[in-house]
């Protein structure tokens, strides 16, 4: 069997002496492993780097088997990626999410989602931005997304800035104003437009509460319930985005 695809490099384990099983983002085919022989020589290692965009030709005798990868860079991202803490811990948040689907499920809105967020590592307010919105896709791909098209109690669509921890729904100022204590903020960019000019007006406290929105839901709905530890990377990456932006 055959194949061929462009992919983003999520990492990679050592192998025997010389090869690695590279982990990588494909567009169409999900999250997808295969062994690199000779992935560990000089030439390989600069391609094989987390971030970098590349062309895959699996092949392997039955679909279910490992298979053998044929890698072909096509934009090195890894190099500026490493320059800056937000780029390091970014891509490494970015792979921890990715690791929570399922192996070899199509899911190109993330691919492409994956690939923009990182194309705008060098900007750590609007990096943070686009990062926290990958993370409402991935809590809606794996079946426990949010809802914060309207208020839960009332069915308002404005004024929302509250998300009720229990349901995950929004909470308009009005319905919520006797909770607010119980209830986590809503930041008013994640109900602005998707397009980076509008998520990059963003500002510090909209962004720490995104994080907090996000983290609270991915820890209560799936590192919880899998009994998964929290991802170091991501705590980092909210400490340096901090610090970048205070």
């Amino acid at each position: 069997m055959e194949w061929s695809d462009d992919a983003i490099v999520l990492g990679t384990q050592k192998h025997g002496e010389s090869s690695v099983i590279l982990e990588a983002m494909t567009a169409t085919r999900g999250r997808h492993l295969g062994l690199v022989r000779g992935g560990r020589s000089r030439k390989m290692q600069p391609t094989l780097q987390p971030g970098n965009s590349v062309r895959l030709t699996w092949r392997a005798r039955l679909d279910g088997h490992l298979g053998n990868f044929h890698v072909e860079g096509l934009e090195f991202r890894a190099a500026a990626l490493m320059e800056t803490p937000i780029g390091i811990h970014g891509v490494q948040t970015l792979a921890a999410l990715l690791r929570l689907l399922p192996e070899r499920d199509p899911n190109p809105r993330l691919y492409n989602a994956l690939q923009v967020v990182l194309d705008h590592m060098d900007n750590a307010g609007l990096a943070a931005a686009l990062l926290v919105r990958f993370e409402l896709e991935m809590l809606n791909e794996l079946g426990v997304g949010l809802d914060l098209s309207h208020c839960a109690a009332t069915g308002v669509t404005h004024d929302l800035i509250w998300v009720s921890p229990k349901s995950g729904r929004a909470v308009s100022r009005e319905a919520g104003a006797s909770y607010a204590t119980r209830l986590l903020p809503l930041p008013a960019f994640l109900h602005r437009l998707e397009g980076t000019n509008e998520t990059a007006s963003a500002t510090l406290q909209e962004l720490t509460d995104a994080f907090r929105l996000t983290g609270f839901f991915l820890d209560r709905r799936i590192y919880g319930p899998r009994e998964l530890p929290w991802p170091t990377a991501h705590e980092a990456f909210v400490t340096t985005m901090q610090r970048a932006l205070a």
